[in-house]
């Protein structure tokens, strides 16, 4: 019975499976070939500075993409406070606009200094998508200015003798209470 088990148990070993309990004197100088994708001449080392120097690379790209994204990504945001801000002429949405303004202009004038650490092939690219994000910026502000009312659309928003456009139509809401 035994020996059934011990030949049933031999017949289940994988043919890459090595016995080293019952090996003689000149099967132990026999050498054991190397696993598979180990390479004994050394070039770990070489692959890890490779492996370092492109993660490396890899972080300085993605970094650079998280700044070049930045302004895009600040675009929900500005919506939302327009959206609070009102559209009355009053101080504080006046400011708010003025800093959606001002905000974008200077990162144009800082676009250089903001991608001085930056260099490559992908420095371009990233510069152009932050340009782009920046005139969206801008673009919302104006579009605020105009809303309320505080851009110069008309001649007669900067003619004195020329008369304001009168309204064609008015619309409203709600009940009219008589």
């Amino acid at each position: 019975m035994t020996m059934t088990a011990s030949s049933k148990q031999g017949s289940k070993r994988s043919k890459w499976a090595l016995d080293f309990s019952h090996r003689t004197k000149q099967e132990k100088n026999v050498e054991i070939p190397s696993p598979p994708g180990y390479t004994p001449t050394g070039s770990l080392f070489h692959n890890v500075e490779y492996m370092r120097e492109t993660d490396s690379n890899h972080l300085i790209i993605k970094k650079s993409w998280d700044l070049a994204l930045g302004p895009l990504k600040q675009v929900p945001m500005n919506l939302f406070i327009l959206y609070m801000a009102g559209s009355s002429v009053s101080i504080f949405p006046i400011m708010m606009v003025g800093m959606l303004i001002i905000k974008p202009v200077k990162a144009l004038f800082t676009l250089q200094q903001t991608f001085k650490v930056i260099e490559g092939t992908h420095a371009c690219g990233q510069k152009f998508v932050y340009f782009l994000g920046q005139l969206v910026n801008i673009a919302l502000a104006l579009y605020k200015c105009q809303s309320m009312g505080l851009l110069p659309t008309h001649a007669s928003d900067w003619l004195a003798f020329v008369e304001p456009q009168t309204r064609v139509e008015y619309s409203g809401g709600g009940f009219m209470y008589i």
